[in-house]
């Protein structure tokens, strides 16, 4: 698999830039307000975390460069 991967969930309020199988960059999304979470995953529930966006397992869903960059991140 080529990294980054895009994903985001189902309710618009998260989105991803998967940068390997163990970290990504989530921006958050709270009203008019924008968090910027970098996670590296070290225990077994984040890496299954992981799996699971890049399998597209819901609520996550496909995204991609452009719809993570207009996050204004």
């Amino acid at each position: 698999m080529n990294f980054p991967q895009y994903r985001k969930l189902s309710n618009q309020k998260s989105f991803y830039r998967i940068e390997s199988s163990v970290q990504f960059t989530e921006v958050q999304i709270m009203g008019s307000k924008r968090f910027v979470h970098s996670v590296e995953a070290r225990q077994y529930p984040e890496k299954l975390r992981i799996m699971d966006m890049l399998n597209c397992e819901p609520p996550f869903e496909l995204s991609d460069r452009n719809e993570f960059d207009s996050m204004n991140v």
